[in-house]
Order: C-alpha cells, then structure tokens, then sequence
C-alpha cells in the first residue's frame, strides 16, 4: 500500500513541474502585451519601443522618439588612488532624444561606491550629470565598478564604469 502511494505522488509531481521545466526553455513562450498573449516572434517593434522593458536594447530600433542618454564618456580610470581615499567623477550626459529623461534609478555594484542623479526630468538637448563617488577604505589592487542607470530612454538601462588602482601603504 506504502508503494502504490509513493508511486502515485511520484507520478503527480512529475505531471506538475514537468510542463514548468520544459516551457522555460521554450522560445515560443506566449508573453502577455497589452492583454494579449503573443509569442517573442510576433511583438512588434511598435510593442517594444512602448514598453522597452520587454526587450533586449539590441533588438529595438534606435529611433530617438524616446530619450535618450548620450554620454561624453562611459568610463573613467582614476589611476593610482591610496587606500582610503575618496574619489569623485561626474558623468555628463546629453539628452539627444525627443523626450524628456526621467531617471528612475542609479545603482552601484557595491555600497563603496555611490551615484547621484537628477531627480527632475532632464529635457531633449539638454545636460544631465550623473556624479559618481568612490571610497577606496577596505579595497586594494585593481577595482572596477558599474553604475546602472534605469531610466525612461532607450535603451532603458544604461551603464557607466569608474576604475582605480588602489594601493595599499
């Protein structure tokens, strides 16, 4: 009786996960836009470009009829720091969409390393800064930290990178 009961739970678990395991890897998954379920084949670049989140940057045409954040510089090396220095260094970025930019969000891949950015929207042609600050204490030898940019531009995630050698005395 014990084995009928372990066969049949057995058998009930596999019929629940197997069709979640296998549609993970599925390419024609349905994804829900709009309220309609589409496979990835047939969203529109229409589909897209309304709601960049559903999309790999690559894939979207870059027509500026969003914002969108162009950058002096992706990336700055502050060379030799000593450890414990802070170090800052402002991003200066172009708004050469069509609409204005509004920056949701500025992370940095470690709590050493602090962004800040405007929190009013930053209109077409004009300046944004992101300004990025860097406290060296506890870290030695080549350093490099990326700051994400979650904003309302395409692409929708942008990234900027600040790099050290910090020595250690």
């Amino acid at each position: 009786m014990n084995l009928l009961r372990s066969v049949l739970v057995a058998t009930a678990l596999t019929a629940f996960t197997l069709p979640t395991l296998t549609s993970c890897g599925d390419k024609a998954a349905k994804t829900e836009t709009a309220g309609v379920n589409r496979t990835e084949e047939e969203l529109s670049a229409e589909d897209l470009i309304s709601n960049p989140n559903t999309a790999n940057p690559q894939e979207v045409p870059l027509d500026n009829s969003l914002g969108v954040m162009t950058f002096a510089e992706k990336e700055y090396d502050f060379g030799d720091i000593h450890q414990g220095e802070i170090v800052k260094h402002t991003f200066t970025f172009n708004n050469t969409g069509k609409k204005p930019i509004i920056i949701d969000n500025a992370s940095a891949s470690c709590g050493c390393t602090v962004p800040t950015y405007p929190r009013t929207p930053v209109a077409p042609n004009d300046k944004g800064v992101i300004d990025v600050q860097f406290d060296s204490k506890g870290k030695s030898g080549q350093v490099s930290k990326v700051v994400t940019i979650r904003a309302n531009t395409l692409p929708n995630i942008n990234e900027v990178t600040i790099r050290a050698n910090v020595l250690v005395p």
